[in-house]
């Protein structure tokens, strides 16, 4: 029997969770809720600066829950957003971390990219990580 009463559910919110665990592992930290936070911002700074056929590959790659924040708030009409330096992407990501700010964001951030290079396919992630300058990159990982 489904958790959920349908096991496209229970699939959907078993793999966020693999995200999500997997990233709390990586910062070692014990908070799946700050975990999820730091995926969304990350999920929507990355998406925010690619341009719209790019960002529905990446999203087309991403697991159905995931692929649901992932598009959360999107305009694609103002998107890409030319961001070259790597404190501005930083920046972006802090901003859902105001009230409990990141310590190390780029190590937060590059756990986030990890999570997703072990899931998305690495001719997609390559695209993904090239449409960022050298700066942005170096955050990654």
């Amino acid at each position: 029997m489904s958790a959920l009463g349908l096991r496209i559910l229970d699939d959907a919110a078993h793999s966020t969770n693999v995200w999500v665990n997997d990233i709390n592992e990586r910062l070692g930290w014990d908070n799946k809720h700050r975990a999820y936070r730091l995926m969304r911002a990350v999920l929507h700074a990355v998406r925010d600066h690619l341009r719209v056929d790019e960002a529905a590959q990446l999203a087309a790659q991403l697991p159905t829950l995931i692929r649901g924040i992932y598009y959360d708030g999107w305009n694609p009409s103002k998107t890409p957003l030319i961001e070259r330096k790597a404190d501005g992407f930083i920046a972006l990501v802090q901003k859902d971390f105001e009230t409990d700010p990141l310590g190390d964001a780029p190590q937060a951030i590059a756990a986030v990219i990890a999570v997703m290079r072990a899931h998305v396919s690495k001719g997609e992630m390559d695209e993904v990580e090239n449409s960022f300058t050298t700066d942005i990159r170096a955050l990654f990982g």
